[in-house]
């Protein structure tokens, strides 16, 4: 699989990362469980298909202590990233996530994943959100600047969004910005440029706009402005619509990496298809670009 450098960690990425929500197991959220075998087999073959990038996080039920338990043996083959400012509530029928911002929380989350996930460092710790002011008051930043000079682990990041997006770029301290973009969502194109310039990798989440009109999950309001963009009368012929808008995610140029999660081996194979044929054509893009440009009246 073609690789990237990600930013300023020099790290090389595979084009496709595996998002690990899919693994939470029961009493989290939604209808679909995948049991202990399944979610062995398919970490298997995500490292198997030269995935080297899996993102996790506490806040996703038993993602951590599974990927510790079925891949830890497999540990040089990838690079293991997590979160931290996430103080999950765990009740009878589901899960509560919940984000806090203390020192107490963050140190809890290190010792808590490192031990789950069956490793002595953590190749990249990211803030779960957060604003600018507030990990700088209460001295997070400088906390995780303390455990990557423990050894504990290499890079730091952040995963956000508008409106916070701008401020943490401007702080210039993080390694990577993952960030939700897709051409059905594309309100951070240009603030996933500046985050790129200003040297950080760049780890796109939601690139297939969780899976598009086709999604097992229907999402009313992205397939709203797939309709309202008339994206099936430009869709080339044998094409699916969620090969549409992965290639499209990586055709950013400034896009590193996508984490993709699936736990469906047909849905998975698809996704590996559409990375190996790359990205769209240039007069395509500009297709879609355009047309949904018109349907949200952004520009």
């Amino acid at each position: 699989m073609l690789k990237n450098r990600l930013g300023r960690t020099g790290l090389e990425v595979s084009q496709l990362g595996y998002g690990s929500m899919g693994l939470r197991g029961p009493r989290t959220w939604g209808q679909r469980v995948v049991s202990d075998e399944d979610a062995d087999r398919f970490l298997n073959l995500v490292l198997d298909s030269g995935i080297n990038l899996i993102d996790t996080a506490p806040d996703y039920g038993i993602s951590e202590q599974r990927i510790g338990q079925f891949i830890s043996s497999r540990r040089d083959e990838f690079y293991l990233a997590t979160k931290c400012g996430c103080d999950p509530i765990q009740h009878v029928d589901h899960l509560e996530t919940q984000h806090v911002w203390t020192k107490e929380v963050i140190t809890r989350n290190l010792e808590t994943s490192l031990s789950r996930l069956r490793t002595n460092q953590i190749d990249l710790f990211q803030f779960h959100g957060g604003d600018a002011a507030t990990l700088q008051r209460e001295g997070l930043i400088d906390l995780l600047l303390d455990f990557r000079s423990q050894g504990l682990i290499r890079f730091i990041g952040v995963s956000s969004s508008l409106p916070y997006l701008p401020a943490l770029i401007k702080l210039s301290v993080f390694d990577t910005f993952q960030i939700p973009y897709s051409c059905l969502a594309p309100q951070h194109h240009d603030l996933i440029a500046r985050a790129a310039e200003s040297g950080a990798g760049i780890i796109i989440r939601g690139g297939i706009a969780q899976g598009g009109p086709d999604a097992e999950i229907q999402r009313p309001a992205l397939n709203d402005i797939w309709i309202r963009a008339k994206l099936d009368e430009i869709l080339p012929p044998g094409m699916p619509r969620a090969e549409l808008v992965l290639r499209y995610t990586l055709s950013h140029p400034h896009c590193h990496t996508t984490i993709v999660g699936t736990c469906n081996q047909q849905h998975f194979a698809d996704n590996l298809a559409a990375v190996q044929a790359g990205p769209l054509p240039e007069n395509l893009i500009s297709e879609i670009h355009q047309r949904i440009a018109e349907a949200t009246g952004e520009k």
